[in-house]
């Protein structure tokens, strides 16, 4: 056996890992989640469907080329996990190694043809530090790698605001108003580019549409799509 091989093996009994969804032990060349959770991951197929449930969503509230979630999810499915796991649970660089399996899946369909920068959805400095790091971050970093182009943190925080789990959709939009703005230091050369605006859920389009927003206001040329890494039913 490579002394590598029995590395992995003395660590996996000192440190178990587990599948995030369905918590049995992980084989020595899985990684994160298993090959029977990913084969049964509840894709939602969005890319293959011409005016997608999120292209509707977003539709008629600010010009989007494009919208894109990997897969569905419940608040009290398994596969819920996987995002409480990155947001919470620090382990962002899960969210890193799914965006790139995801980005790489997709790409047969084209979805990220055309896309110059990838936009992560910002966090507000104070919950950035109780955090420690911005997990749309990370899932931005993931596409980048797959389709080779540069992170941009073209947008910012202006204000911090309470959670989005138990409002409804009013709530939440009344929730995100005026609660990003473009950073004039990030968004120079960004006129006529297309940008990809990426976070890890999307339930009601709030946040999405006031960050879409913001860009469009301050780069008015700016095209525009979105991707998440997780869906509620928007159906």
């Amino acid at each position: 056996m490579k002394i590598k091989d029995l590395l992995t093996s003395a660590t996996a009994v000192i440190m178990p890992r587990n599948c995030s969804v369905c918590g049995k032990p992980l084989d020595a060349d899985e990684r994160y989640i298993c090959r029977r959770c990913m084969m049964d991951m509840p894709r939602t197929h969005y890319e293959d469907i011409p005016f997608n449930a999120f292209d509707q969503l977003m539709a008629g509230k600010v010009p989007i080329e494009r919208c894109v979630s990997y897969f569905f999810y419940q608040k009290n499915d398994p596969y819920a996990s996987i995002l409480h796991d990155i947001k919470y649970r620090n382990m962002p660089t899960m969210g890193r190694w799914l965006t790139e399996h995801a980005t790489h899946e997709l790409l047969p369909s084209h979805f990220f043809d055309g896309i110059d920068a990838i936009v992560p959805v910002p966090l507000h400095y104070t919950k950035l530090a109780s955090r420690g790091y911005n997990q749309s971050e990370y899932l931005a970093k993931g596409i980048a790698r797959a389709i080779g182009v540069p992170v941009i943190k073209a947008l910012r925080a202006t204000k911090e605001h309470s959670t989005q789990t138990h409002k409804d959709a009013a709530e939440r939009l009344l929730n995100t108003q005026g609660m990003y703005a473009a950073s004039s230091h990030h968004c120079h050369g960004l006129d006529g580019k297309h940008l990809l605006i990426v976070d890890d859920v999307v339930t009601t389009g709030s946040t999405l549409l006031a960050c879409a927003t913001a860009l469009k206001t301050a780069i008015p040329n700016v095209r525009l799509s979105l991707f998440t890494l997780a869906a509620a039913q928007l159906e």
